[in-house]
């Protein structure tokens, strides 16, 4: 097999919300990339319908706009506070457009494998090329590989994972079972109580469940607004948890567990339908599944319901098929990088996108791929701050301080607290300098020093 030289840039994989930003960010910072997309279209898990998306036709953002857009391209203000998955989509293509990305992504091609190889990666595709890159940026999700739940014996009706449900309309005449209380979860919860003849919603432990909205705004512009604020964790789980409180009522009275955590501690689910349902009778809540019998499903309480059909909305892997797990570090059922994203050795393989924040992505992995453009083009132009940036990285374990521990659960493997989160990452983009403009760099190099808070920010354009 022929190798093609493709030293004088880097690889991206995928052309999802991560890709297209890892892409528009290089690029402007004079570093050439190749988008690969294994799909036909852009759009990573926001294209609807397509092989590899996990989103279902009612899918909306669960984080609003405002909290979830990149850094310097506003959601249009025509959209709603959380926009439908085809607005996500459409704004994605939008960004492709104004920045001139179409042109570097290669479509309806895969990657099969990434081999690092000192200062080179070998990367080969499914058209049977093989390429050598400067590095990789790997942003093929995480939310497309199913994790499926083990439970005693079989059951013999139907039996699905929330990564392949798509409309309700096969909920109509059937006795349902939904099993998770994600946000996925609670949504098809929601679906099926509207759409089943009887619905019931199972869930290990009793959670928080966050209303989509607080005194009529999104409730994530409400916690942005606290943590702004600088107050405590203490005060802000008071204010917060009364706030819950005078919107939901106590999650008991609606045959709900109560949580066996802390509010933060565990990935947050919005949700503002799940208590009517419940209220109105439409969905049933059960604690966690026992057994299996035949169609008979058992419950922890000792109960049991006659089922026809089974949504697992039980989470996903975390996966990387095409690259080893010891190029990643793995530790503890996830890669071991700085900040999620910076390999503590190689200085030419990152992980974009890989968190799950409790709020929006898209800005929080902008400024992922700012921070990596940044420490690139030190090494490229031979500057100190390279080599001060490997120390920084060379310890995964030291990356950020929140006040808050997560349950050790699947579910919470990646989550970060965004606020933190991304005054780190601005901390370490502005140690690095500023690039200098020149004829070489695209016309979009316009690249300011980061604010190290969205209020200066919004101050500053």
């Amino acid at each position: 097999m022929k190798t093609i030289d493709c030293t004088n840039r880097y690889c991206i994989v995928g052309a999802g919300s991560s890709g297209l930003v890892a892409a528009k960010t290089l690029l402007e910072h004079g570093i050439e990339a190749d988008v690969i997309e294994r799909e036909d279209c852009l759009g990573g898990n926001w294209a609807y319908g397509k092989i590899w998306s996990a989103i279902y036709e009612s899918t909306h953002t669960i984080s609003s706009k405002k909290l979830t857009e990149y850094t310097d391209f506003k959601m249009p203000s025509e959209y709603p506070q959380f926009p439908h998955h085809s607005q996500v989509l459409e704004y994605l293509k939008r960004y492709a457009v104004h920045f001139d990305l179409e042109q570097h992504i290669e479509y309806s091609t895969s990657v099969e494998s990434i081999t690092p190889d000192g200062a080179t990666v070998q990367i080969i595709l499914s058209n049977g090329e093989r390429r050598l890159y400067r590095g990789v940026l790997i942003g093929n999700g995480h939310n497309w590989d199913p994790r499926w739940p083990e439970f005693p014996g079989e059951f013999s009706g139907e039996q699905i994972h929330s990564r392949y449900y798509k409309t309700p309309d096969i909920f109509k005449g059937k006795r349902v079972l939904i099993i998770g209380a994600g946000n996925s979860g609670c949504d098809i919860a929601v679906e099926a109580a509207n759409h089943a003849d009887v619905a019931f919603h199972s869930v290990r432990r009793g959670y928080h469940y966050i209303p989509k909205f607080i005194l009529g705004k999104p409730s994530d512009v409400i916690g942005e607004t606290l943590l702004r604020s600088r107050m405590p964790l203490w005060m802000r789980r008071t204010i917060a948890g009364l706030m819950i409180r005078l919107q939901h009522g106590n999650p008991r009275r609606f045959g709900l567990s109560k949580p066996d955590h802390k509010l933060f501690e565990a990935h947050p689910i919005i949700n503002s339908q799940l208590f009517y349902c419940l209220g109105h009778g439409r969905l049933n809540p059960k604690p966690n599944v026992k057994f299996f019998d035949g169609r008979e499903v058992q419950f922890d309480d000792g109960s049991t319901e006659e089922i026809d059909l089974i949504v697992n909305a039980t989470g996903f892997k975390i996966s990387f098929p095409f690259l080893d797990q010891r190029h990643l570090n793995w530790k503890d059922g996830k890669p071991n990088l700085f900040l999620n994203v910076f390999h503590p050795e190689y200085d030419n393989l990152f992980v974009i996108g890989l968190i799950q924040p409790d709020s929006g992505q898209f800005g929080l992995v902008d400024y992922q791929c700012q921070l990596i453009a940044r420490f690139l083009r030190a090494q490229l132009d031979h500057t100190p701050h390279a080599d001060r940036f490997r120390k920084v990285k060379a310890n995964p374990n030291s990356g950020w301080k929140t006040g808050i521990r997560y349950l050790a659960t699947p579910r919470n493997l990646l989550e970060v607290e965004h606020f933190s989160y991304r005054r780190n990452l601005q901390k370490l983009i502005n140690r690095f300098p500023k690039p200098s403009h020149n004829s070489d760099l695209p016309h979009i190099l316009q690249i300011p020093t980061v604010p190290e808070d969205p209020e200066v920010r919004a101050k500053a354009a």
